[in-house]
C-alpha cells in the first residue's frame, strides 16, 4: 500500500463496519434494548464522529467514563440518552443537569448529593445505580441496597436503571459469572419494576439471562475481540498503514536497535518503520533472540518486528520477502485484515482493549462511510 499523505501514518475507520457490528449485536441481545459504549474516545476511533455513526445504525443509548466524553456525546447527537459510568463527580450536579446527562451513581456519597439537587430543583433527575456483585470497583456494596431502596422510596425517587459489571465475562465458564448473576437478582428483587443491565460485549455473547432490559457493548462494536477461545465474529473497524522510511542490507552479527538485544544470525535486508512507542507501538512488542516481538505486514505477509521498540521506529525483518523488496513511502499494516487487534495485543501480553484506546499517535484519520446502512 502505497502512502499519500505525507503526514506519517494513515488510519482508517470503517463507519459502515462499526454500523454493522451495532445491528449484529443488536439482533444477538433481540429483546433486550442495545446501548453503545463510546467512553475512550470511543475506543480510539473518535468519539464524535462514531457516535453519529452508531445513532445512524439504530443506537439511542451511549455510556461514557466521564463528563466530558458525555458532552462530546450530547453535542454529536443532541437526542442521545447518556450514561456516566464514572458516576457523579463532586460539585458537578449542575453541569450533568444541563447537559442531561445520566450519573451511575455508585456510592451513598453521590446519591445523597444528587438527591439534595433534586430536592433544591423540586425534580426528579435521572440517574442509573450500580451495585458491586464481585469486581470491587465502583458499586453501592450489596449490604447497601435496602438503605438505598429506604432512602429513595421516602424520596419517592426512581432510578432509571440498576446496573453491574462481570469481572470475567471473557472467561464465560468462569464460575464468577453465575455468582454475579445471581447477586445481582438479589438486587434486582430489592427494586421491583426498575430495568436492569449486567451485560457488556462479552456478557451479551454469554445468552440471555445477562441480557436483561440493555446491553451496553463496547469492544465488540470496534472490531475487537470480547471472548477468550472463541473466534472473533466482528468486522474489522480499524485499520493502520504506517510508511516505510529506509530498507537496508545488513551483516551477520551485527546488533539491531537500543541495547543490542538483537543480533543478526544471518545477512538481512531490513525495513526501517516511522512507528513507535509514541504512536501506541507497545515496547513490549521489542523482539530479541529469546523472545519474539510483534509482526507488521508488508505487502500482505508477516516480517517480524526486531531490536526495540524506539520512540519513533521500529525495525522489521523483510529478509524473507526475497526479490519483492518495498519502497520508501510505501505502508507497513500494523492492524488490519493481515494482522488484528488481538494479534498485537497477544503479542504484546496485553488486550485489544489498550491496543484501541492507544491509537493516538501520529496519525491521518481517515473515516470510510457514515455508519447509515439500508434499513433492515
Amino acid at each position: 500500500m502505497a502512502l499519500t499523505s505525507g503526514l506519517g501514518g494513515q488510519l482508517s475507520i470503517d463507519l459502515g463496519a462499526l454500523a454493522r457490528n451495532w445491528r449484529a449485536l443488536d439482533k444477538v441481545s433481540a429483546g433486550a434494548l442495545t446501548g453503545a459504549v463510546v467512553k475512550a474516545d470511543a475506543y480510539g476511533t473518535g468519539i464524535s464522529v462514531a457516535s453519529k455513526a452508531l445513532h445512524a445504525a439504530g443506537a439511542r443509548f451511549f455510556f461514557v467514563a466521564t463528563p466530558d466524553e458525555g458532552m462530546a456525546v450530547r453535542t454529536a447527537v443532541p437526542e442521545a440518552h447518556i450514561f456516566v459510568m464514572n458516576g457523579l463527580y463532586p460539585g458537578a450536579a449542575n453541569l450533568y443537569i444541563r447537559q442531561n446527562m445520566m450519573p451511575v451513581l455508585s456510592s451513598v456519597e453521590m446519591l445523597e448529593e444528587w438527591m439534595a439537587k433534586c430536592l433544591e430543583r423540586n425534580e426528579a433527575y435521572p440517574s442509573a445505580f450500580h451495585f458491586d456483585t464481585g469486581i470491587n470497583r465502583l458499586g453501592f456494596r450489596l449490604n447497601e441496597a435496602g438503605f438505598v431502596r429506604e432512602r429513595i422510596e421516602t424520596l419517592g425517587y426512581a432510578p432509571q436503571m440498576l446496573m453491574s459489571h462481570l469481572a470475567c465475562a471473557d472467561q464465560p465458564n468462569h464460575e464468577k459469572n453465575r455468582t454475579q448473576l445471581a447477586l445481582f437478582g438479589s438486587v434486582m428483587a430489592q427494586f421491583p419494576g426498575i430495568p436492569a443491565s449486567l451485560a457488556n460485549s462479552a456478557g451479551l455473547m454469554s445468552g440471555r439471562d445477562y441480557h436483561f432490559q440493555m446491553v451496553r457493548p463496547g469492544i465488540a462494536l470496534y472490531g475487537g475481540r470480547a471472548v477468550s477461545g472463541r473466534k472473533n465474529p466482528m468486522a474489522t473497524v480499524v485499520t493502520l498503514h504506517v510508511p516505510i522510511l529506509q530498507v537496508k542490507e545488513a551483516r551477520t552479527g551485527e546488533t539491531v536497535g537500543y541495547g543490542a538485544s538483537y543480533s543478526l544470525s544471518r545477512d538481512s535486508r531490513l525495513a526501517i518503520v516511522s512507528h513507535g512507542y509514541a504512536d501506541g507501538f507497545f515496547r513490549s512488542l521489542s523482539g530479541s533472540n529469546s523472545r519474539s516481538g510483534g509482526k507488521v505486514a508488508i505487502r500482505g505477509k508477516l516480517c517480524p518486528v526486531i531490536g526495540k521498540v524506539s520512540m519513533d521506529q521500529i525495525v522489521v525483518d523483510i529478509t524473507e520477502l526475497g526479490a519483492d523488496i518495498p519502497s520508501p513511502g510505501e505502508g507497513a499494516e500494523v492492524l488490519g485484515p493481515n494482522i488484528s487487534v488481538d494479534d498485537q495485543a497477544d503479542a504484546a501480553g496485553t488486550i485489544g482493549y489498550e491496543v484501541l484506546t492507544a491509537l493516538k499517535g501520529r496519525y491521518n484519520r481517515n473515516y470510510v462511510g457514515d455508519g447509515k446502512l439500508p434499513p433492515e
